[in-house]
């Protein structure tokens, strides 16, 4: 695994360096958008809505919209807040952990110690254990505060993100402020249904049927030959992933473009110095008119070519 943080648990003057990684992992198979004729890769650019120019990653900042102003925020400023600087987990409190609603939770991260000893973190760890309680900590991660959870599991330090109190919505469904009764039996019937369902929980024995199925599925296909060639289909990954070939790619055409453009309009202004008169009777024109003539104009200036008959004619009066 590779750490996403670095920075230190605070409480108190108990001061534990650690390194912050992923707890999770997304286990879907990773599927492309292509064209289903050729199987060519699907991309997307970040295109500006102004000038209709694709932009680089590192060129795009932040903006808030208010009141039919665009507040435009960049790094730098982003950078300035003092949260941002910080690289402290914060102790707020400690609270027994049933008080932790489980629908508040949100991702979760490992904490390794970053110390040479790992006396402190071991301490906090069976602190946390003796205590049965729950470390409500503070800190910032990719510009944004967080709220969360450290807890333990095993013999390893957990940080789990909660969410604010104002991001989880309110249940009010009318429906269950009516007076509903039930029976004795029928509650005996239903706690003997819960029951007969009783199992202590083991997650391994559970298996996402659908991404194992699609797993299959793609298996089969291969087997059968249907696969396209990667290398055609979807070029170099090296690149493209991080964009930068497609946009390249289009700079590269629209400078051919323009210069092409150039080129023309200076070869036309180099045959109307040539000739000012014709150049007053063709403005007149229109432009298809206009490049007509200057290209009977141009053959004139050449010579114009004898025809098959003449050449004959010519040869011979030569040879007599």
């Amino acid at each position: 695994m590779r750490s996403i943080w670095k920075g230190a648990l605070t409480f108190g003057l108990v001061n534990v360096p650690v390194k912050v990684y992923s707890a999770t992992e997304d286990h879907d198979v990773p599927l492309h958008q292509v064209h289903h004729e050729d199987g060519g890769r699907i991309r997307y650019q970040r295109v500006c809505e102004i000038d209709g120019q694709p932009v680089e990653y590192a060129d795009i900042d932040r903006a808030y919209v208010d009141d039919g102003q665009t507040i435009v925020l960049t790094k730098d400023d982003l950078a300035s807040l003092p949260a941002e600087r910080s690289r402290e987990i914060d102790v707020v409190e400690f609270v027994p952990r049933e008080q932790v609603d489980l629908l508040t939770l949100d991702r979760a991260y490992y904490l390794e110690p970053d110390s040479k000893s790992a006396k402190a973190y071991v301490l906090l760890r069976k602190t946390l254990e003796q205590t049965d309680r729950t470390a409500i900590v503070r800190f910032t991660l990719r510009q944004k505060t967080r709220l969360a959870a450290l807890r333990v599991r095993g013999d390893v330090l957990v940080l789990q993100t909660l969410l604010w109190a104002d991001e989880v919505r309110e249940a009010a469904f009318p429906a269950l402020d009516e007076d509903v009764k039930i029976s004795t039996k029928e509650l005996e019937m239903s706690a003997a249904l819960v029951e007969s369902y009783s199992s202590d929980f083991d997650p391994e024995e559970y298996v996402d049927e659908y991404q194992k199925e699609l797993r299959t599925l793609i298996e089969a296909k291969i087997e059968a030959g249907e696969g396209f060639d990667a290398a055609t289909t979807f070029g170099d990954e090296g690149t493209a992933e991080k964009g930068g070939e497609v946009i390249d790619l289009m700079e590269a055409l629209r400078a051919s473009v323009e210069r092409t453009k150039a080129a023309r309009k200076g070869s036309t202004a180099a045959d109307a110095d040539d000739d000012d008169s014709d150049d007053d009777d063709a403005d007149d024109k229109p432009a298809s008119t206009r490049k007509k003539a200057a290209t009977k104009k141009a053959a004139t200036k050449k010579g114009t070519p004898k025809k098959p008959a003449q050449k004959k004619a010519a040869a011979k009066k030569k040879a007599g």
